[in-house]
């Protein structure tokens, strides 16, 4: 990479990691409300304009709406949970469209099982935990978008387990309204599971668009 593309383009990643620390570090800190959302909103805001800027053709369009529907709807969910939800719903059907569109030529037995349990378990999972049709629709569409990423022909232990991570950070967002109590785990693990998943599924998209389109 040339130094003027890791001056203009890389730092993006640097901001967007440094406002992911300093949410997690300050989310309970009376320090203004409004200005928590747009910190939290601005951490994967700035993956948002990584890919807007890195990835090229219509996947990389794609991967930037569908980072900037999750920025939203991280900031979204401080004030209206089912916006919230709605918002990122709408991120995994980006999401799905990019990976469907990206499928992997072939799969071993074993991927496709795993797939196959990520599709059902996620949210069947989601609903154990909750107790909450409404959560459990939610995860159905997050249950597809984790298992075609699996799927896809982007680096699987980078942009599928990404996925998976951010599987586990909802789980632990959903074990909050039932019966199950996980604590301190949600409050630990939620932030840094999301934000690691995001950062792994953007670095891994825009890596994979890059090496087979290196100008843009």
């Amino acid at each position: 990479m040339s130094k003027r593309a890791l001056v203009n383009h890389r730092p993006w990643l640097l901001v967007g990691v440094i406002a992911a620390l300093a949410y997690y570090f300050l989310w309970n800190n009376p320090i203004g409300g409004i200005w928590l959302i747009l910190l939290k909103g601005s951490a994967v805001g700035f993956l948002a304009i990584y890919a807007w800027r890195r990835a090229p053709g219509l996947d990389g369009t794609i991967l930037t709406i569908t980072l900037v529907l999750s920025a939203a709807a991280d900031m979204a969910l401080e004030l209206w949970f089912e916006i919230g939800g709605a918002l990122f719903a709408a991120s995994h059907l980006a999401a799905t469209v990019l990976y469907l569109r990206n499928r992997r030529d072939q799969t071993a037995p074993s991927q496709r099982l795993l797939a196959i349990a990520l599709l059902i378990g996620v949210p069947a999972v989601s609903y154990l935990l909750s107790s909450r049709a409404d959560i459990a629709a939610y995860a159905a569409i997050l249950g597809v978008m984790a298992a075609s990423a699996w799927m896809s022909r982007f680096p699987r232990y980078r942009v599928g387990l990404g996925a998976v991570l951010f599987v586990l950070s909802d789980w632990l967002i959903f074990s909050r309204e039932g019966a199950f109590n996980l604590a301190p785990l949600p409050d630990t693990l939620i932030w840094p599971l999301y934000f690691a998943g995001q950062l792994m599924i953007a670095t891994g998209v825009v890596q994979t668009l890059r090496g087979e389109h290196p100008v843009r």
